[in-house]
């Protein structure tokens, strides 16, 4: 999908900016960071919060063109890998650090809003989440779970209350995660690119790299134009692999998720909402959704290898939406597209630094999975410590490594795993009738 297309509401929508020119010519920098979505946004932003002078970010194409300038805008706590296996493979202690990064980063993204002043329509009204099955189950294992382990209160929704925020048959009972917000992705992007440089922070667009060796000391970074001598390197691509260094990129499997957004809704916006919050449901694979400022209800989905066209995007996820609201039945729909989101065999990021055990100057933040505002923010802290001055807390999540996912056999893994997961929410939608 070309980054200037319509289908996108967030291109649509964007904050106007004078573009970023492209990387021109020769020159050293201490720290270049490759890719210009939230994990290198972050990074860079942490170095020049810290006083680190001479930092260069790189994009391929524009800022916030990958899953940054893509996704649903959720802003919580937590990590692909949920709550209790993080708990099962850590240790109550370990688990509750890594879990803490996540909620002070919710924390930092309000302040930082705030701050800097970044137009991103941040919404600061919590997220539901609503159960699609009867059972309440496994709503009372996660609130009790997050309040014993973790010291997080969710407050319980009865079956009738969530129905008189979310006017849907289709959920029984819900939780309410306030410690949560919902955003405009692209645009907090686009705030983070202007405040960094605001900071001293050199941004280039359109600026892809084409090669990364090793000479001596220093990493050589070659662009279409030109060239850098970088003391550090960050490589923050995420799912739009940088194709540079192989142990990073075979770590991760670039999978889709798709979104779109209806025309203005007017007053129809409360015959399915009556709620300022996001919402997600219980199933492996969850509908997502929530209210725009113009009374458009913005929905998102479904996980697959394909990343399919808008027609296709609006005709899957138009099916999904009329099953939770069929009172919508016939509204248009304005925008559709798709994006890639990276994800590890162990669902947890990929924030590092050294291949092979080498302290060589190379850090990597990749594979967030779909989860990607507050643990991209951790990961930036985490690396702009690290590379300012010398904090070692990255190493929480060396446990976390870059595990090779078997492309493409791994793609093939990923679709099974989830069309068995769909499997079991759908025999289960059926026993209870």
């Amino acid at each position: 999908m070309n980054s200037s297309s319509p289908s996108s509401y967030y291109r649509a929508t964007a904050t106007p900016y004078t573009p970023y020119v492209p990387h021109l010519g020769n020159a050293h920098a201490r720290v270049v960071i490759i890719g210009g979505g939230f994990a290198g946004l972050n990074t860079a932003l942490g170095l020049a919060e810290r006083g680190v002078r001479d930092v260069v970010l790189l994009e391929r194409e524009q800022i916030g063109f990958g899953a940054s300038g893509r996704n649903g805008g959720f802003v919580f706590a937590g990590y692909s890998l949920g709550e209790q296996s993080l708990l099962d493979q850590l240790g109550e202690a370990r688990a509750q650090a890594l879990f803490k990064l996540t909620t002070e980063a919710v924390q930092r993204i309000r302040q930082r809003i705030a701050d800097y002043a970044i137009p991103c329509d941040a919404v600061d009204q919590g997220v539901i989440w609503a159960n699609w099955f009867r059972d309440p189950g496994v709503l009372r294992h996660r609130q009790q779970l997050l309040a014993e382990h973790y010291g997080v209160q969710w407050q319980w929704l009865p079956e009738a209350e969530l129905r008189e925020r979310v006017r849907s048959e289709r959920y029984h009972d819900g939780l309410y995660e306030r410690d949560a917000l919902h955003l405009h992705p692209l645009n907090y992007a686009i705030g983070l690119a202007a405040t960094a440089a605001g900071q001293g922070v050199r941004i280039h667009e359109n600026s892809g790299v084409r090669r990364l060796t090793r000479e001596g000391l220093q990493w050589r970074v070659r662009t279409a134009q030109g060239e850098l001598l970088a003391d550090q390197v960050v490589l923050a691509c995420g799912g739009y692999l940088a194709g540079l260094q192989k142990p990073i990129d075979r770590a991760i499997l670039p999978i889709a998720t798709y979104v779109m957004v209806t025309e203005p809704l007017g007053h129809r916006m409360d015959d399915c909402l009556h709620t300022r919050a996001a919402v997600y449901d219980s199933r492996f694979a969850f509908d997502y959704y929530r209210a725009l400022p113009d009374t458009r209800l913005l929905w998102g989905g479904r996980i697959s290898i394909r990343n399919r066209s808008p027609q296709a995007v609006r005709r899957l996820l138009t099916k999904d939406l009329l099953r939770v609201f069929p009172q919508l039945h016939g509204i248009e729909i304005d925008y559709a597209w798709s994006g890639l989101m990276s994800y590890a065999r162990h669902q947890m990021p990929q924030i590092g630094g050294g291949l092979g055990g080498n302290d060589n100057g190379l850090w990597w933040a990749q594979a967030f999975g779909g989860h990607g505002l507050a643990p991209t923010c951790v990961a930036g802290e985490l690396l702009a410590a690290a590379i300012a001055t010398g904090d070692d807390r990255w190493k929480q999540f060396a446990d976390y490594g870059l595990s090779r996912t078997h492309r493409p056999f791994g793609y093939l893994g990923a679709q099974t795993a989830y069309w068995w997961q769909q499997g079991r929410d759908w025999l289960k939608t059926r026993l209870e009738g």
